[in-house]
C-alpha cells in the first residue's frame, strides 16, 4: 500500500496505471519512479544502476568522521554505479577533487546525468578498479559483494544490475584488488572506507592484515547492529 500511494504521488500522473502494473511485476517502485533521495539529494535510478540505499548513507556519515573536511581533499569512489557516494562527497566537501570509477559505461551515463542533476563536478572514468591510477586522500567503495550462491531478494535478483551485486571469492574479490593497490595509492594520513556485507568483516580483517601490516581498522555496525562499514588508517590518532 504505501508502495502505490508512493508512485500515485511521484509517479508519472498520466502513467499510474502502467506504473501500478509494472509494481505488480514485482519491479522497484524506485525504478518505475525514476528517482530516489539520497543523503538529501535526488538521483535519478533506472536498472543500469543498482539503488542507493540507506546502509551507503551510513557510509558517507562515518567517512565524514575521519577525514579533515578542512583540506581541498583528492577523493575516489571505486564502483560509482550512479554516483550516489561520489556526487554526495563533492556535495558536502566542495574543495574536494572527486575522481569516481566504473566498468559499466551505461551505469557511467546514468551517474553523469545526477552530477549534472546536482551541479556536482565529477571526473567520471569508464574504467576497472583493478587499475587504479593517480594518488588520493580517500578511497572509498560500495564494491559488489554478494557471493554467487548466496540467496538475495527476488526484487533485487530480478531486477537490479547483477554486474554490481556479485563478486568472486564469496564476495570478496573487489576488496582484495583495491588493498593490494592501496599503498601505491593512498597519499600520507589517507583513508579507506568500505561498506560491507553482514559477515564478511573477519575475511576482510585478514586481507588488511596481508597487505596493509600493522595498519589500524574499525568495523562499524549500522542501525540494524550488522557490521557494514570497515574504515582503514595507518594511524587513529591523525586525520
Amino acid at each position: 500500500m504505501q508502495d502505490i500511494e508512493y508512485i500515485k504521488k511521484y509517479g508519472n500522473k498520466d502513467k499510474v496505471e502502467e506504473n501500478l502494473k509494472r509494481l505488480d511485476n514485482g519491479e522497484p517502485v524506485q525504478y518505475i519512479v525514476g528517482n530516489v533521495n539520497f543523503y538529501g539529494f535526488t538521483f535519478k535510478v533506472d536498472k543500469r544502476v543498482l539503488i542507493p540505499r540507506f546502509e551507503t548513507e551510513e557510509l558517507i556519515e562515518n567517512t565524514l568522521k575521519y577525514i579533515d573536511k578542512n583540506k581541498e581533499l583528492k577523493i575516489i569512489d571505486l564502483g560509482t554505479g550512479s554516483g550516489c557516494i561520489a556526487i554526495t562527497l563533492k556535495k558536502l566537501l566542495p574543495n574536494s577533487l572527486v575522481t569516481a570509477y566504473d566498468i559499466s559505461s551505461d551505469a557511467l551515463e546514468v551517474a553523469c546525468e545526477n552530477a549534472r542533476l546536482n551541479k556536482a563536478e565529477i571526473n567520471f572514468v569508464n574504467k576497472s578498479m583493478e587499475n587504479i591510477e593517480g594518488t588520493y586522500d580517500l578511497i572509498i567503495s560500495n564494491p559488489p559483494y554478494i557471493a554467487h550462491n548466496e540467496e538475495i531478494e527476488e526484487v533485487v535478483k530480478n531486477n537490479e544490475p547483477s554486474i554490481a551485486l556479485y563478486a568472486d571469492n564469496n564476495g570478496l574479490y573487489f576488496y582484495e584488488i583495491i588493498l593490494k593497490q592501496t599503498l601505491n595509492h593512498l597519499n600520507k594520513n589517507g583513508v579507506i572506507t568500505f561498506e560491507i556485507g553482514q559477515t564478511q568483516a573477519k575475511d576482510i580483517i585478514k586481507l588488511i592484515n596481508k597487505y596493509l601490516i600493522h595498519w589500524e581498522y574499525k568495523v562499524i555496525k549500522d542501525l540494524s547492529g550488522l557490521d557494514r562499514i570497515i574504515i582503514i588508517k595507518e594511524k587513529f590518532d591523525k586525520l
